[in-house]
């Protein structure tokens, strides 16, 4: 939802921080994503937008049907290098978890904040 809320242009900004990675999306966010955006409003549309983007993702199963916890498992156990969050109590969660975490500096550039 990142790209609507804070109008980042999510790839190219991982393309700038990273050069090549293999992003992933939990299947808990996907269906958080598909359920907001089915109504209507801002939040809404960011989600459908935020659907749209995860649709470049590879979808892992992961324990858990919260999207933030599904997240934050993926963390724990290593099966990424990243998260990728505008989400401050999460950020905290996923630096807890040992992980970097890619965030908003400024109004729509992305930096890595390490644990």
């Amino acid at each position: 939802m990142a790209p609507v809320e804070a109008n980042v242009r999510l790839f190219e900004e991982l393309d700038r921080l990273l050069g090549s990675y293999d992003p992933v999306v939990p299947s808990a966010v996907v269906d958080e994503l598909d359920e907001v955006g089915s109504g209507a409003g801002k939040a809404a549309t960011a989600a459908s937008v935020g659907s749209d983007l995860a649709d470049r993702a590879r979808t892992v199963e992961v324990d858990g049907a919260y999207g933030d916890d599904a997240l934050v498992d993926l963390a724990r156990t290593g099966r990424v290098a990243y998260v990728v969050t505008l989400d401050r109590p999460l950020v905290e969660r996923v630096l807890d978890a040992d992980t970097p975490v890619i965030c908003l500096r400024g109004r729509n550039t992305l930096t890595v904040t390490d644990p």
